[in-house]
């Protein structure tokens, strides 16, 4: 079994930035290829990808709304991944969630695991 625990969120004034951490644990962790990425939620609304990044970090895949604004990275020494929101919108305001899964190229499509979610707040 994986944990997920993501933290960092707050609030952040518009244009500002942010950086989302998500620490990964658990027995099975290592033993495991896994992707890992990153969803949100507003309320109201549907919940969706953001963006994702390979095991070895070599690809990386983002929502069209955060190209060029937000970066994922991971240190896999760590076991950590990470979210960094530049230039951030009001728009961007949502429950964040880190997701593990097996393959960048399925995981906006199928997740095998999640965080309990982190509250970004952007205020305008």
């Amino acid at each position: 079994q994986v944990q997920l625990r993501d933290s960092g969120g707050g609030l952040v004034q518009t244009g500002g930035s942010l950086r989302l951490s998500c620490a990964a644990s658990g027995r099975s962790f290592n033993n495991y290829v896994l992707a890992l990425g990153w969803f949100r939620q507003a309320p109201g609304w549907e919940r969706e990808f953001v963006a994702a990044i390979s095991w070895g970090g070599g690809r990386t895949d983002y929502a069209d709304s955060v190209k060029g604004r937000f970066n994922i990275s991971r240190d896999n020494a760590k076991n950590t991944g990470y979210l960094q929101m530049n230039s951030v919108k009001p728009e961007d305001t949502a429950v964040y969630y880190c997701v593990a899964g097996s393959n960048i190229a399925t995981i906006s499509q199928s997740q095998d695991y999640w965080g309990q979610g982190t509250q970004v707040t952007v205020s305008s």
